[in-house]
């Protein structure tokens, strides 16, 4: 990766058929500024309708929680691992992460980011090899959080693109008929589609990739709807998940934006409630059904003990014509948010949400108390399938007995 500080970056968005001119972005003095060009004004795309409405004239960027940046161009920077990786890269060539300010930032992501902004220039990026061995990602990914591995930190670069989350991962081109893995962000070879494939870090178990792919089967089970997943074999362990990317549709390209950036919410900090979601889920969509979508995500994130369903994990995304739906669910898992508590509340709840909460809940998304309870016994149903088919995926036995347990208490 090479770097050179850049001081003005040109936004464009591309649903595939060409980037469009959005607006420039500019960093003087470490305030950010951004200015819309008058032709994307004209053509009435509200990327970001409620923090970066389209309105003429130069804008000065506030600080607040994205170090200046509006959410819905925070929402193209990688968090968690991919931010690792870009520090350590920076550290190898002897500068410190404060040195790259958050355009530095978008100029390495580039064209190859989530959804469907781009960003110009872009920094160069070092090749990945395009054969892809997930066993040997893994241990490099395991190398580089406890501190070592800096010769790989390039090629791992090059394969997260601009994903969030705390877990390693790599964008990868995939074959379904063949099973042939490719490099995921240059164009794909015909038959090839872009997939996500996530490997544990040093909190995980071996079999953290198999609880997640279970919790797929259920939520499917449950009505939720999903991209396609499977589990790749692994050399040590119950196997990779991985999940097909609902931001592209053969060439067309989708905006994603998150609830994070979209609400300005810092995704570290326990702030929403799922009143807010549906609540904006009417507002983008003006469409109850997406709204009834977000209803069954919470059930199901309340019944499974997903507790970090943190701001970053609620996308909606946005065509070329400017309607916007909820994104397909993602990072659905057995897990603990802040204290233990559910990340994001329920009617005012984090600590022991339960079926009351939802109950109240499901008039806000317009369900009358019949529709919700439905909803909330199919999604009973599928949890109740996790016995049998974590033990048939690899699930240890340990983690099979304590997540069971947990399913009890919720539902």
């Amino acid at each position: 990766m090479s770097f050179t500080p850049v001081s003005t970056l040109k936004v464009g968005i591309d649903f595939g058929e060409g980037p469009l001119a959005v607006g420039r972005l500019a960093i003087r003095e470490r305030i950010l500024y951004f200015e819309y060009e008058r032709s994307f004004i004209r053509r009435g795309l509200e990327i970001s309708p409620l923090r970066l409405p389209l309105q003429p004239g130069l804008k000065r960027l506030d600080a607040g929680p994205f170090d200046g940046l509006p959410g819905v161009f925070n929402d193209s920077l990688p968090d968690g691992w991919g931010r690792l990786l870009f520090d350590r890269a920076l550290r190898t060539r002897g500068l410190t992460p404060a040195q790259a300010s958050p355009l530095d930032r978008l100029a390495h992501v580039g064209i190859g980011g989530m959804g469907a902004l781009t960003y110009e220039p872009a920094t160069d990026t070092d090749p990945a090899s395009e054969e892809i061995d997930l066993d040997w990602l893994a241990g490099q990914a395991l190398e580089v959080l406890e501190g070592q591995a800096d010769e790989v930190i390039g090629e791992l670069l090059a394969l997260n693109g601009s994903s969030a989350g705390a877990r390693p991962k790599a964008m990868i081109g995939y074959d379904a008929k063949t099973g042939a893995m490719t490099h995921g962000q240059s164009p794909l070879p015909e038959g090839f589609e872009p997939w996500l494939v996530k490997f544990p870090n040093t909190q995980d178990g071996n079999d953290a990739g198999a609880i997640e792919y279970v919790y797929a089967l259920m939520a499917r089970a449950a009505g939720i709807e999903m991209t396609q997943t499977q589990l790749f074999p692994a050399r040590s362990g119950a196997g990779f998940y991985a999940t097909r990317r609902f931001d592209r549709i053969g060439r067309r390209r989708l905006h994603a934006h998150t609830a994070s950036g979209l609400l300005h919410a810092d995704h570290r900090m326990p702030s929403l409630d799922y009143e807010d979601l549906i609540a904006l889920t009417l507002r983008l969509t003006r469409d109850v059904r997406e709204a009834v979508k977000m209803f069954r995500l919470a059930v199901f994130n309340v019944l499974a003990h997903n507790r970090d369903d943190h701001a970053k994990n609620f996308t909606w995304l946005m065509d070329e014509a400017g309607h916007w739906s909820l994104s397909p669910a993602y990072d659905l898992t057995f897990s603990s948010g802040p204290g233990g508590e559910q990340t994001t509340m329920v009617k005012g709840e984090g600590r022991a949400p339960g079926e009351t909460h939802l109950l109240a809940l499901a008039t806000e998304a317009g369900l009358a108390p019949h529709a919700a309870q439905a909803i909330i016994d199919q999604t009973r149903e599928a949890l109740g399938q996790w016995t049998r088919l974590a033990k048939a995926h690899g699930v240890s036995a340990s983690r099979v007995k304590l997540i069971a347990e947990r399913l009890r208490r919720a539902t």
